[in-house]
């Protein structure tokens, strides 16, 4: 087993080294395959953590360069102890980079009110008229999952990595850090809106 590659799976992935030398014995050598399982587990993981509370945390800013566009992203853990590690703060600035770049509305798809949701679909609706039934189902199923991917910041891809969307991120952190992490709130300023 060669350390850099124990090394670069820590770092893709945020797993402890007796998991990824586990997942190696398990599975074998090939990365992407040891990467998709420790992702699988770490999402396992961070669903079990979900339920437990999270009100500790930080409130980040980031203002982008020329001081056109700002942001304020509420996160939190259960403990001030790792809300004061460097592993969660920077969570937390990627996440406020990332609004700025990305433009979310909405935390998560439970966040979008249902008006919006059924006037989305009204519009998709007038697209695919005149299509069979089951077919215009399955496009606006498709639209819809779209329209989240474009709106929640939890199902957008992550700026610095399309790869990953931002749930995922979080849910890597959560892993790592051993404590339900969740983004609460945010606030995008633009200069003149």
């Amino acid at each position: 087993m060669s350390n850099d590659l124990i090394k670069e799976l820590r770092e893709i992935t945020g797993a402890g080294i007796l998991e990824i030398k586990n997942a190696l014995a398990e599975i074998g050598h090939d990365k992407d395959k040891v990467v998709e399982f420790l992702r699988k587990k770490g999402a396992l993981k961070a669903g079990k953590k979900a339920d437990r509370v999270a009100n500790e945390g930080i409130v980040e800013a980031y203002i982008h360069p020329g001081s056109r566009v700002g942001v304020l992203v509420e996160v939190n853990c259960e403990t001030d102890f790792v809300a004061r590690t460097d592993d969660f703060k920077q969570l937390a600035k990627d996440l406020a980079l990332h609004i700025a770049a990305a433009n979310p509305l909405y935390v998560s798809v439970a966040d979008v009110p249902a008006e919006v949701v059924e006037k989305e679909k009204e519009i998709y609706k007038e697209e695919v008229k005149g299509k069979p039934e089951e077919i215009v189902n399955k496009i606006l199923e498709g639209k819809i999952s779209k329209y989240y991917e474009e709106v929640c910041l939890m199902e957008q891809p992550f700026a610095k990595n399309p790869d990953l969307k931002v749930k995922d991120l979080v849910a890597q952190a959560v892993s790592k850090m051993g404590e339900n992490v969740v983004v609460k709130r945010f606030a995008r300023f633009v200069l003149g809106n």
